[in-house]
């Protein structure tokens, strides 16, 4: 008996396939969702694997050789710190938003396939197009770091050039121009980023590599020793002045919000138990590489250490020639799943998310000069992006301040939003029963089935107004607690106004009775609370962190 995912995905794919179901497959079939976008679905799947190398190749793309740098700017210990609650946040925050999109109670009947669809049912179109804008320039700035990456490496090794940034245009940009049309341009094509599985898994590979070059050939012992040890290091390193400068970068390293519906779209048998385990190994994955490579690479040089730490190496030194071949490796295959993202923003715009348009005719002949949307906007976006990067010759900059504007968009205030936009009457009624004495740990008058499904998850406006009305505790106002309640109120009025709107223009029943049995996951005080802090969190980051890029580079 075939697989019950390759049955429904070749029953719901193009329409050329007649299959039957047999009674007990129709059985086990989820409840229809309507689609609320024309984004073009994903034609192949991926395995837990292929999700969890999609997912740390983006994260450990460009950023990762940049982590000794975030170290030296922000101070050794405090950078190590970052980095791990970095990590810690982003699984939280991948999590969170995937749960909300394919498991909250309130979008039993709707299929959310993006961040920009999630955000804009609580906040309009003004929420979808915050965070395609934040996705935007996260994926540029992204894609610049990889171009300069390959800027740096490439020459060096086929011998056109000793120093990065030396000689003419034929010794480095000409090169990086070459390499990229070879090797980035016909892998930015692609149509679905389950078609980059493989190619992740090689960047994976070449990154742990890379991270095993640096720990081992880096001058770290002989570094620390002519500093009187590392306790002395770490005493005198515990915070930077760059502090903020550092964690932008950091934030770039990390920021991969803007793949998560990508991933887990490509994620054959997507439930809340495979999302976890894919963010979870992937987070693990991808904090103890960037780790071990930003550790052992800052202590090598310490305050010498460069945006690119392997621009500090001997030029001519084989280890250093065999790090830049697989960073450039690495580059060449991360490139193309920003591309992926970039591409996305431009099609959501554009097009309302279809790449594809009508690819058949009424005879089923294919149309193949449609295919010059997906191909006119890569090679838009390839210029757009080489055009800075045979410019630009500093790496850091480029991170630090991609990370302070779009990464804290993306990662921590995006995420923070949504989740009390949506949750916005639950949230409401909580605050109110925290007002008025009680403390419920499940959302207000939430039922419960025999498969665990909630089956009422209504909210007495009158009552939560009526208590939202009364006399305020001392911790209000320095809580900023008007701030919450005015965002959730504005979220869960958006909420119902748009979700009555897709029921009466699809025909949808938003009863939750239709999808008993289904996978739900509720809202919980924990993910209030990370959902406020994320907002403030990613607010300072952002401000601190172009104030001090300005501070840095331009004054």
């Amino acid at each position: 008996m075939p697989d019950l995912y390759d049955v429904v995905d070749e029953t719901c794919g193009e329409g050329t396939a007649n299959i039957e179901l047999t009674e007990e497959q129709k059985q086990k079939l989820p409840p229809t969702r309507t689609q609320i976008s024309n984004l073009s679905l994903p034609k192949e799947k991926s395995q837990i694997g292929g999700a969890c190398s999609n997912l740390v190749n983006s994260v450990v793309g460009a950023g990762i050789i940049g982590i000794p740098y975030a170290l030296k700017e922000s101070g050794l210990v405090a950078g190590v710190i970052l980095l791990v609650l970095v990590s810690f946040f982003t699984d939280r925050t991948l999590r969170m938003l995937v749960e909300l999109a394919h498991f909250h109670p309130k979008l039993k009947a709707i299929d959310v396939l993006t961040f920009e669809d999630l955000i804009s049912l609580p906040f309009g179109e003004i929420g979808g197009h915050f965070i395609l804008a934040s996705m935007l320039f996260v994926a540029y700035g992204a894609m610049v770091a990889y171009l300069l990456i390959i800027k740096d490496t490439v020459p060096i090794i086929i011998g056109f050039s000793d120093d990065p940034g030396a000689g003419g245009f034929m010794q480095s940009e000409l090169v990086m121009v070459v390499a990229s049309l070879v090797v980035i341009v016909p892998l930015s094509m692609q149509r679905d980023m389950s078609s980059l599985a493989y190619t992740s898994a090689l960047s994976v590979m070449a990154d742990i590599v890379l991270v095993g070059i640096i720990a081992m050939f880096s001058p770290y012992q002989e570094t620390v020793a002519n500093n009187g040890g590392i306790v002395a290091i770490m005493k005198d390193d515990v915070i930077g002045y760059g502090f903020f400068i550092g964690f932008g970068v950091l934030t770039t390293a990390m920021t991969c919000q803007h793949s998560a519906f990508i991933v887990s779209g490509s994620l054959q048998g997507l439930s809340t138990k495979r999302w976890s385990i894919v963010t979870m190994l992937s987070m693990v994955a991808a904090c103890f590489l960037c780790a071990i490579l930003g550790i052992t690479g800052y202590l090598g040089f310490l305050d010498e250490t460069k945006g690119d730490v392997l621009n500090n190496f001997d030029y001519e030194a084989r280890e250093g020639t065999v790090a830049r071949c697989l960073l450039a490796l690495t580059m060449f295959f991360t490139y193309p799943m920003e591309a992926f993202v970039a591409r996305h923003v431009i099609m959501k715009l554009l097009y309302d998310g279809d790449m594809d348009g009508d690819t058949v005719s009424d005879n089923s002949s294919f149309l193949g000069s449609l295919s010059n949307r997906r191909v006119k906007w890569t090679w838009i976006l390839y210029l757009a992006t080489l055009i800075p990067a045979l410019i630009v010759d500093d790496l850091g900059p480029v991170l630090s301040i991609t990370g302070a504007l779009g990464g804290c968009c993306l990662a921590y205030i995006g995420p923070g939003l949504v989740y009390l936009g949506i949750n916005g009457d639950f949230f409401l009624e909580y605050v109110g029963s925290v007002l008025d004495g009680s403390n419920p740990s499940t959302p207000p008058d939430a039922s419960t089935d025999d498969d665990g499904a909630y089956t009422n998850m209504a909210v007495d406006p009158s009552s939560t107004a009526q208590r939202l009305s009364g006399p305020k505790p001392w911790w209000w106002y320095p809580l900023l607690m008007p701030l919450w309640v005015r965002i959730a109120s504005h979220g869960s009025n958006g909420m119902q106004e748009r979700l009555a709107g897709l029921a009466a223009q699809h025909r949808l029943s938003l009863n939750n009775e239709d999808y008993l049995g289904t996978e739900t996951v509720i809202p919980t005080k924990r993910d209030y609370f990370l959902s406020i802090f994320f907002i403030v969190f990613g607010t300072i980051s952002l401000i601190a962190g172009l104030l001090s890029n300005f501070v840095a580079y331009v004054m």
